[in-house]
């Protein structure tokens, strides 16, 4: 029996819509009005957290009606969370495969072309941080479109411009052109401690103006932990509910501030969530609407926390002679990275940066982050038990 060209297009596409588990990726785009929706794995958002009245701040409301402190949080903040709705070109995954003549031979001629590219619809979520309409939201919401659509919550909708984005972070900023906007107000992540209030606002799985409490239950989390190695973010982690549809939007304090770009960066993440703390966002952010693109500093190393297992591996994958069993070692050095150029070689041992003591990666990577392209670096470190200094100059991150 012969199959047409369209009905193995569909079944092609079936496949593909049902095996995305694992990491997201870029892939945190959720395809409005698909006629598949059901065959997508979703998230099922834990039960509605009852705080008891003795740990809720209470604040009089309109009406003689009390508003604990995440209704008021969220009243605060709410109006300058927008949906943020992308459209993008993708190639067809088959159409050239079908460009075969034996291919087409075995399922028969079809009417049609099949076309080389598809429409893909996906919604996300944003915040406004300025009066004049600048938008912070994550980089693979508006990655690869130039313009989105941004709709606030009392229900304008305006044409945003995707002014840059950088997806070494995750970062994006969007702009629209309006006046006199609700703004949200920036907290600071850099003091957040595990055991915090923390309250997602966002359009998670295209439901518009969801809210999700639990608490900050980690912070400091590295790419490489989350399981994102290609970003250079050092994560919070909550429990609240964060799932597709929620990246780009915030993640709140108890105040009301901002402390993070909520993301959902892992499908298999099931009760926990992560976000970008916000004294990072900003300051990419604002590199991104001045300049329209980010220079990240680059050392050029793949680094590792050492243990008594860990060192077994290195040595052997790695054909290296590690002998310590804590510190930071040196996995590999990039070709031709600054690291390379200072002479640091695979199987060092990070001792200092900047004449501070570093213990873990990612106590360095959080020094190399805070530095500017083209800065020296002082790193000392412990060769073959032998302690050496060496001055690297900082490059810039290569993009893919």
């Amino acid at each position: 029996m012969k199959i047409s060209l369209k009905q193995l297009a569909v079944y092609v596409s079936l496949l593909a819509i049902g095996g995305g588990a694992g990491l997201l990726g870029s892939r945190h785009f959720i395809p409005q009005n698909s006629p598949f929706q059901e065959l997508r794995n979703v998230t099922v958002m834990p039960p509605e957290t009852v705080v008891p009245n003795a740990a809720q701040p209470r604040v009089g409301a309109a009406g003689g009606d009390n508003v604990n402190f995440i209704a008021a949080s969220v009243q605060k903040t709410g109006p300058a969370v927008v949906r943020i709705n992308a459209t993008r070109k993708v190639a067809n995954p088959i159409s050239d495969a079908l460009k075969n003549p034996l291919l087409q031979r075995f399922f028969g001629e079809d009417e049609e072309p099949i076309p080389q590219e598809r429409i893909e619809h996906g919604t996300g979520s944003g915040f406004l941080v300025s009066e004049d309409g600048k938008i912070l939201t994550n980089a693979h919401v508006v990655a690869d479109t130039d313009t989105v659509v941004v709709t606030l919550k009392d229900g304008r909708t305006f044409e945003g411009k995707v002014v840059g984005v950088d997806s070494i972070t995750d970062v994006a900023a969007v702009k629209i052109s309006a006046e006199k906007l609700p703004t949200v107000k920036l907290g600071n992540s850099q003091k957040l401690i595990p055991g915090q209030w923390a309250i997602a606002i966002g359009n998670p799985l295209g439901l518009d103006n969801t809210v999700t409490i639990g608490i900050v239950s980690a912070t400091g989390r590295t790419s490489a932990q989350v399981g994102v190695p290609d970003k250079r973010v050092t994560f919070i982690q909550t429990d609240a509910a964060i799932n597709p549809g929620n990246s780009g939007g915030p993640l709140l304090n108890a105040s009301g501030e901002v402390i993070g770009i909520n993301t959902a960066i892992r499908a298999d993440a099931r009760g926990l969530g992560f976000a970008i703390p916000i004294d990072v966002a900003a300051r990419i952010a604002g590199e991104l609407f001045t300049k329209g693109h980010v220079e990240h500093p680059f050392l050029g190393v793949e680094m590792t926390d050492l243990s008594p297992a860990k060192k077994l591996q290195i040595n052997q994958e790695n054909n290296l002679n590690i002998q310590q069993d804590s510190g930071i070692a040196i996995k590999a050095i990039q070709e031709k990275s600054p690291a390379q150029k200072a002479g640091i070689h695979p199987g060092d041992i990070i001792q200092k940066i900047k004449g501070k003591q570093v213990d873990t990666t990612a106590q360095v990577q959080q020094l190399i982050d805070s530095s500017t392209v083209g800065d020296k670096l002082e790193i000392a470190i412990n060769r073959d038990g032998k302690n050496q200094t060496f001055e690297v100059q900082l490059g810039v991150y290569p993009q893919k």
